[in-house]
């Protein structure tokens, strides 16, 4: 046990040795309810406010990946409610048939090199709405991702700050895979038996760690700072010890308060860490209702759009929740979308 503790810690302090700090603190979680419920959570959190408007796509829009020549190109099958950040780039979101997609930094990310820097381009702006648009579930994500037929690139935000991305897939079935760039080549695991995410080290050392404090047991002691091995450390057990319930309104609930446990309290600072990222937002996506949460920690509560009430068919307009201006809404939220023109990618 002593052996593994060594290698797991050895393992996060190698990665973070080898980069350079970035403020970053997401947390990803899937609540298992009964009878086929399932409820992924996740935080963002960020150094400098993230804006973050929310849209409703319908199905056959004609699309690109990338300004670039040669980008990636299709028409979508499948209507989604997108998380755009900047109004520039889908950072997560959740289509029709419950596909569910959130982006969460890792610093370890590579997503290039000279074998693949010649495919096709996608831009991580329109990376996550690619694969919601085409896919339902993750069984064809994955299928999909593996040919690698594209190559990833994308515009810095923040002063320069480059996304360096992984990605959590979930399904309607509760399905789970975790999308990883390894000096440019896919990565995709399956986390098995293991409920959460955060963002570094990459998958296959976090299961390490994971692994170890499964051994120790929760009831008594669990690790309680905000990084990213201990906060997944933490969804991870309490979204095994949890009631399952088959109530949505019930399951959304619990999936929140597992999640604000592992999330960065609003203006939390360390002394001689001034770049800690505290939680800005969460969003919860109700895979069987098709009900996409959108949570943000300075409003009143928190409330959901409906994708079996929005207008998903061919020709149908793009909606948009302004978040910013929409602070007092609670509960069902589709009355407060409003036509808009499609975001304009930073590519």
């Amino acid at each position: 046990m002593n052996l593994l503790k060594t290698i797991a810690a050895g393992a996060v302090l190698g990665v973070a040795a080898a980069t350079p700090f970035v403020s970053d603190a997401c947390t990803r979680v899937i609540y298992k309810g009964l009878d086929d419920t399932y409820v992924v959570g996740r935080s963002l959190d960020w150094k400098t406010p993230i804006p973050t408007n929310l849209y409703v796509y319908p199905a056959g829009m004609e699309k690109k990946g990338s300004d670039l020549p040669g980008a990636v190109t299709w028409t979508s099958k499948y209507g989604a409610v997108y998380a755009v950040g900047y109004d520039g780039g889908i950072t997560e979101g959740m289509n029709e048939k419950g596909l569910v997609i959130n982006g969460l930094f890792c610093k370890g990310t590579i997503y290039t090199n000279p074998e693949v820097s010649n495919r096709p381009p996608m831009s991580l702006a329109m990376f996550v709405g690619w694969l919601l648009d085409m896919n339902a579930t993750t069984d064809e994500c994955v299928e999909v991702l593996q040919k690698q037929d594209f190559s990833i690139s994308g515009a810095t935000f923040d002063g320069g700050t480059v996304s360096a991305l992984h990605w959590g897939i979930t399904d309607a079935s509760g399905k789970t895979a975790i999308l990883e760039f390894d000096h440019g080549n896919i990565k995709i695991y399956e986390p098995g038996d293991i409920l959460a995410m955060t963002n570094d080290p990459t998958w296959p050392q976090m299961e390490a760690i994971v692994a170890y404090w499964d051994k120790i047991g929760g009831q008594h002691m669990l690790p309680g700072t905000v990084s990213s091995p201990d906060r997944c450390v933490r969804a991870n057990y309490f979204a095994h010890h949890v009631e399952a319930v088959n109530d949505p309104s019930l399951a959304v609930s619990i999936c929140r308060s597992v999640l604000v446990n592992s999330c960065v309290p609003y203006t939390y600072l360390i002394q001689g860490e001034p770049n800690v990222s505290s939680t800005q937002w969460r969003s919860y996506s109700d895979v069987k209702n098709k009900r996409y949460y959108w949570d943000i920690v300075t409003n009143m509560g928190y409330y959901y759009i409906d994708l079996t009430k929005c207008n998903l068919k061919k020709g149908a307009p793009v909606m948009r929740i302004d978040t910013t201006k929409e602070t007092m809404l609670i509960g069902e939220a589709n009355h407060a979308l409003k036509k808009h023109a499609p975001f304009t990618p930073m590519y």
